[in-house]
């Protein structure tokens, strides 16, 4: 394959022996380094000639210097400040100024007068605004519209003129400047002799001064285009069939050069693929299969895929050069950044400025990045005693004294950052210690990570000192978010060596044997027709400014060019109908499709592996006996019982492993948070009535101090939590709920003179032992029965519960089933009556019943145990015999405990 530069230099070189005077100019800086490679192949000795890029060019032509972004929005608000009486703050003049900047930089590049557009804009405007009656509803964000458009005839010439007396400016005004003095400029270097060499699409000043070059008769320009798209009405041809069509210079020369490689054999294949991660999985499966990569091009069209393209080439990969640059924001060292602006935005956010505290998730996600966590020990130690002591917010003292093993400088960069904020100066100071900080432990990686944000702050510290347009942290934050999106890390390589990854306007002039082009979707090539900018689209067909149509005709001379020389290509789509693109595959490769036959299409999907799932299984051994046995010993509790019939290997990890769930700290009240509080509070009230029957008058007085006594054990179980606002007041007035309805229902029971209520116990601690078959040790079994009361009689076990309980799952019509889920709180209350009549020798000749207050279904009442099948008349009273029945059902579970030969197994239909 010979490539468009290589046959370019072989008709250059026909009519031209010495470069010393010669000047070419290439569309991008890749094509600069591929040009003066094929230039050593081609000639053994004698002077390159100056090679430049287009932006080069204008420059040396204007003399004027390219001002970078940042520097034009802080000029263009100074401007806008001197003009605008009420001007807007920073951060919303960035979300704005930027568009605003890009429709002028579009207006001079193709050299529209600015005086008619926009006197043209404005009239628009005030057309919309005139009616016949006079009668038209502006709303203010209207006025505010109709008078930016208004101003911009104000802005423009202000922002313009303050640039060209800075010798600075974006690239339209270089481009107009270029336009007035190229005739000075070829006046100045007549003796030379200019190529433009691979461009297309070029905007009216570029029209121009290609025009005024190739006055000289010396200088030629080479188009690289085929006469498939060239002699056709094809797309891809628009641009230069038009300059053929209008320049002058082409009266009396030919185009340079058509080629013909596109009609010639080539291997092509189209791959639709689900989601794009299977796209970029399926080019590491074609890039393994390729030995030789120094003709080999992967051109991602959506250029956000470059991360995960980076993590997923092969390991026969050796050599690789990236044109474009790694998304700062998606870099660790951004994350870093955030999360020191989210410290005080939270803080501002919370009212926690005064006291200067930050919100303890910020905290710790700010020590847990790798970078900090790394420099302190203890920080795991630090996190869990916040959770320990539920402390929501957390303050300069505990920074310090999670700061005391530290180094000095570790200690003293740290601590700055947890400083009461001042000023911007001093913030953004904080950024460049902490930069210091981290390079001095870090990777070259890391390191130059670590630098492009030490440039960044250092340039926004000028600006800050030089112009102070940021006024708080908000604006500094937003504004820096705004720059992070835009910009990226560039990647230094050696460009002609292994394969090239690159976007798809760097492979302008370029041409690679083995092509493979990812993301081929509309909406991603060509991209969508949504436009950015503040002039509407039938205002720029009036004024002949580039519209999605000419973008879509650029983007198309890109793709068939890429394909027109190449012998492998490989065209992948995405399938999937997302947010991420719409699932058709672009009209560009349809057309493809219907110029060149035998192309190979095909729809891959992931390898499915199947693999069955399996239950988790720990087989008991010596030292899982072991612990069991002292588990016999010290007592086996209704909950653990339960446990373990639900889910073995819960059981397993919280009773042999003694493993505790994650303790965190707890913003809002959790369940058993309130579970607890509820039960503390009643246990409270009623303790001082143990061995006494409850009168009217009792539980009046429990009312009066319920609400107190709520807050109280709140205080204790909630610790620093405040529960004075928010779900928190929510939870705490349930609670509050819970407790008075509950002291309103007993007191209209013991109001009722047939009644007799007797307390005779509260959160009783109730054991007994029992022998098991097989067993050659005594189970001891034991548990806390939240209250034995006695009501006309018959003695009561009750359990409160703040969760939903109903009456059915109380049924137990038989034993053979206990382990159903339905029937665990029914165990608990049978084991807490069998517990109690072991524990105080219960003589049956008095009625026992055994159930539950659900504090969610209050008005069922008392639930109790019920022996009857459903729709039978309730049998709740406990005999002897029922216990027995029970006991013995019991057993079998615990001797499947005990049982060696019988694994942990979890069950296969476990909801959670």
């Amino acid at each position: 394959m010979q490539s468009f530069i290589s046959e370019t230099l072989d008709d250059i070189l026909k009519t031209t022996t010495s470069f010393e005077n010669v000047v070419f100019i290439l569309p991008s800086q890749r094509a600069k380094v591929f040009l003066k490679q094929t230039f050593k192949d081609k000639i053994s000795v004698g002077f390159l000639p100056e090679i430049l890029n287009i932006e080069q060019f204008i420059n040396q032509v204007s003399k004027i210097e390219k001002a970078d972004s940042i520097q034009l929005l802080f000029h263009f608000y100074t401007i806008y400040k001197s003009i605008e009486k009420d001007p807007d703050t920073f951060d919303v003049f960035s979300s704005w100024a930027f568009t605003v900047i890009q429709d002028f930089n579009e207006i001079d590049q193709h050299l529209i007068d600015t005086k008619d557009i926009f006197v043209y804009l404005r009239d628009i405007q005030r057309l919309k605004k005139w009616s016949v009656k006079g009668e038209f509803k502006e709303t203010e964000l209207m006025k505010d519209h109709y008078s930016f458009l208004e101003k911009l005839n104000k802005f423009y010439p202000a922002f313009y003129q303050f640039l060209l007396e800075n010798n600075i400016g974006y690239q339209g005004l270089i481009y107009r400047e270029s336009c007035k003095k190229i005739d000075a400029f070829l006046e100045n270097n007549k003796h030379k002799k200019i190529f433009f060499i691979g461009f297309n699409a070029l905007n009216t000043a570029e029209e121009y001064l290609f025009q005024k070059v190739l006055e000289n008769e010396k200088s030629e320009v080479y188009w690289d285009i085929d006469t498939a798209f060239f002699n056709s009405n094809h797309q891809a041809g628009t641009f230069i069939r038009k300059y053929k069509k209008e320049w002058k210079y082409y009266e009396n020369n030919a185009i340079k050069t058509l080629g013909n490689s596109f009609s010639a054999p080539k291997n092509i294949q189209v791959i639709g693929a689900s989601k794009n991660i299977t796209q970029i999985k399926y080019v590491g499966e074609i890039l393994e299969k390729i030995t030789d990569f120094s003709n080999t091009a992967l051109v991602l069209a959506d250029e956000t895929l470059l991360p995960i393209t980076l993590n997923s080439l092969p390991k026969n990969i050796n050599t690789i050069n990236i044109t474009m640059g790694y998304p700062l924001k998606d870099i660790p060292t951004t994350s870093l950044i955030f999360a020191v602006f989210q410290l005080f935005v939270s803080q501002e956010k919370l009212q926690k400025k005064l006291e200067n505290e930050f919100y303890y998730k910020d905290v710790i996600r700010f020590l847990k990045h790798e970078s900090i966590y790394k420099l302190i020990p203890s920080v795991d130690s630090f996190s869990d005693e916040i959770a320990k002591n539920n402390q929501t917010f957390i303050n300069q003292n505990n920074i310090s004294h999670l700061l005391e093993s530290s180094s000095s400088e570790i200690k003293e960069t740290i601590a700055l950052v947890f400083n009461t904020y001042t000023s911007i100066d001093e913030f953004i100071e904080r950024f460049l210690k902490l930069i210091n900080l981290l390079k001095e432990d870090v990777n070259e990686l890391e390191k130059e990570y670590l630098f492009r944000f030490y440039t960044v702050f250092t340039q926004l510290k000028t600006l800050q000192t030089t112009y102070e347009y940021f006024s708080d942290l908000k604006t500094l934050s937003l504004f820096f978010k705004q720059l992070i999106s835009s910009e990226s890390l560039s990647f230094q390589g050696e460009p002609l060596r292994g394969l090239q990854l690159m976007g798809m306007l760097e492979t302008r002039v370029l041409d690679f044997e083995n092509i493979i082009l990812t993301s081929t979707n509309e909406g991603v090539l060509p991209a969508n027709s949504q436009q950015n900018s503040f002039i509407p689209f039938d205002v720029k067909i009036e004024f002949g400014l580039p519209t999605y149509r000419e973008k879509d005709a650029i983007f198309s001379y890109h793709f068939f060019r890429l394909i027109q020389r190449a012998k492998n290509v490989f065209i992948l789509y995405n399938t999937e109908h997302d947010v991420f693109g719409s699932g058709e595959k672009s009209r560009f490769v349809t057309q493809l499709e219907m110029m060149k036959s035998g192309i190979v299409q095909k729809i891959i999907s992931p390898k499915v592996v199947t693999k069955n799932i399996e239950l988790k299984e720990v087989d008991k051994n010596e030292v899982v006996f072991s612990r069991l046995k002292e588990i016999a010993k010290s007592g086996i509790s209704p909950s653990a019982l339960t446990n373990y019939l639900y889910n073995p290997i819960s059981f397993y990890k919280q009773k042999i492993l003694k493993l505790k769930e994650f303790d965190d700290v707890e913003e809002t009240v959790a369940f058993n948070t309130l579970g607890t509080v509820v039960h503390e509070t009643l246990d409270e009230l009623y303790t001082p009535f143990v061995t006494k029957f409850l009168s009217s008058k009792d539980i009046g007085s429990m009312q009066k101090k319920a609400k107190d006594l709520v807050v109280k054990h709140f205080k204790k179980e909630f610790k620093n939590g405040d529960i004075s606002t928010g779900r928190n007041r929510l939870i705490f007035e349930v609670a509050n709920r819970f407790v008075s309805n509950f002291l309103l229902q007993e007191k209209e029971l013991v109001s009722d003179k047939n009644n007799t209520l007797k307390i005779i116990a509260t959160e009783d601690n109730l054991a007994a032992e029992i022998e098991i078959e097989g067993i050659d040790f005594p189970i001891k079994l034991h548990g806390q029965v939240d209250r034995v009361d006695e009501l006309n009689g018959v003695v009561r076990i009750i359990d409160y519960k703040t969760g939903m309980v109903s009456s059915t799952n109380l049924r137990v019509p038989e034993f053979e089933n206990l382990r159903d889920e339905k029937h665990l709180k029914a165990i608990q209350v049978l084991m807490y009556a069998y517990l109690y009549s072991k524990s105080k020798k219960h003589n049956f000749n008095q009625p026992l019943e055994a159930g539950i207050y659900s504090f969610k279904n209050l008005n069922s009442g008392f639930l109790s145990i019920d022996f009857a099948q459903a729709r039978k008349v309730p049998e709740t009273k406990i005999t002897e015999e029922k216990l027995e029945e029970f006991l013995q059902e019991i057993k079998t579970y615990i001797k499947e405990i005990y049982n060696l030969e019988k694994a942990f197994i979890e069950p296969a239909d476990l909801k959670y």
